[in-house]
């Protein structure tokens, strides 16, 4: 098959792991151009990487005819602006998530997209991690027969910088809203969730107005039932935990360590801490989804993570809001009025 070339907008920390995934652990992707509103870190991330040319702008990269799709790693306000300009310009759109928090600019850029004819694919790098994807597995095959319960554990080992909080929309808009997508890509639809938060970490998340703590009970539309509990600040390391109980049994997946040995003496049996950041835990996963993006470009075939899965874990998490708020349960798809 003939390779995919793309360009790239945005070199911060997922753009670097982005831009080295697609020039170096992709074969079917040629990474031809990258863009940052700082210049030097485009020209590092080139260099790093061995990326053909830095462009000037977004603008420069929609305007190349060599370039077939797009990679937006950029800051989140400019995902759904920069997806309706690439779908205009006739590229596909691979963009990490979220697209937006606010229903009607996420719409407007998925019209776009259909109108434009183009393939999107959100980035939830998490369904393509192999312990998750086992759970997913064992869920469909019946081995756990009827799912009953879910419990995903997301601890982050130290909260990110007071400027990021106060743009990021807030822990359920950049945090959580990786735990409610992979809530419905085990157990399918949450109809309602009731949410309780504070601010336990750090005073300074909470005077930006976000929490750094919370704790998340789930319905779905099969019955079941769910819980996910965040933390901005795991001491010990990136915590990240999940488990599904079924009528037949259960399958969960632990955290990830370092190495896999045990020390056992006459005083203690002690092993590593877990891997530290999202980039060890999650190298991987961020490999396969590249390579599925590219994959069904080739080949034609649905996108993996549409943009439809973009916007259903944005309702959950505005139900979420408006759950924390309002101090009570709240049903999803209801929370937006």
């Amino acid at each position: 098959m003939s390779p995919i070339t793309l360009g790239l907008v945005g070199a911060g920390r997922i753009g670097r792991v982005h831009a080295q995934t697609l020039a170096q652990r992709v074969p079917g992707a040629r990474l031809l151009a990258i863009t940052d509103v700082n210049a030097q870190a485009a020209e590092r991330a080139a260099a790093d990487f061995g990326i053909p040319q830095v462009a000037p702008d977004y603008d420069a990269i929609l305007a190349d005819d060599r370039i077939q799709a797009v990679v937006i790693c950029s800051a989140t306000d400019t995902h759904a602006p920069f997806i309706t300009k690439a779908a205009q310009a006739g590229k596909h759109i691979f963009c990490e998530k979220p697209i937006a928090a606010d229903l009607g600019i996420i719409d407007a850029a998925l019209a776009a997209v259909d109108a434009a004819g183009v393939r999107l694919m959100i980035g939830f790098n998490r369904r393509f991690d192999a312990n998750h994807a086992r759970i997913k597995q064992a869920i469909t095959n019946g081995e756990i027969g009827t799912p009953q319960l879910i419990h995903i554990v997301s601890r982050d080992p130290s909260p990110p910088p007071v400027e990021y909080v106060r743009v990021s929309g807030g822990l359920f808009f950049d945090m959580t809203i990786h735990d409610f997508d992979m809530a419905r890509f085990l157990l399918g639809e949450v109809s309602e969730v009731y949410a309780a938060g504070g601010v336990m970490v750090d005073p300074a998340i909470g005077e930006a107005g976000d929490i750094d703590t919370a704790l998340i009970t789930l319905k779905f539309a099969s019955g079941a039932l769910g819980t996910i509990d965040n933390s901005r600040q795991a001491v010990y390391g990136y915590d990240q935990r999940v488990e599904v109980f079924g009528s037949q049994g259960s399958a969960s997946s632990g955290n990830l360590y370092a190495d896999a040995v045990t020390i056992s003496t006459a005083e203690q049996v002690r092993h590593g801490l877990p891997l530290n950041f999202f980039m060890d835990r999650y190298i991987p996963s961020y490999q396969a989804e590249l390579s599925a993006f590219v994959r069904c470009l080739q080949d034609g075939t649905p996108m993996p993570v549409s943009g439809a899965d973009g916007r259903a874990p944005v309702v959950i998490a505005m139900a979420a809001l408006r759950s924390l708020r309002e101090n009570r349960p709240v049903r999803v798809g209801r929370a937006e009025g």
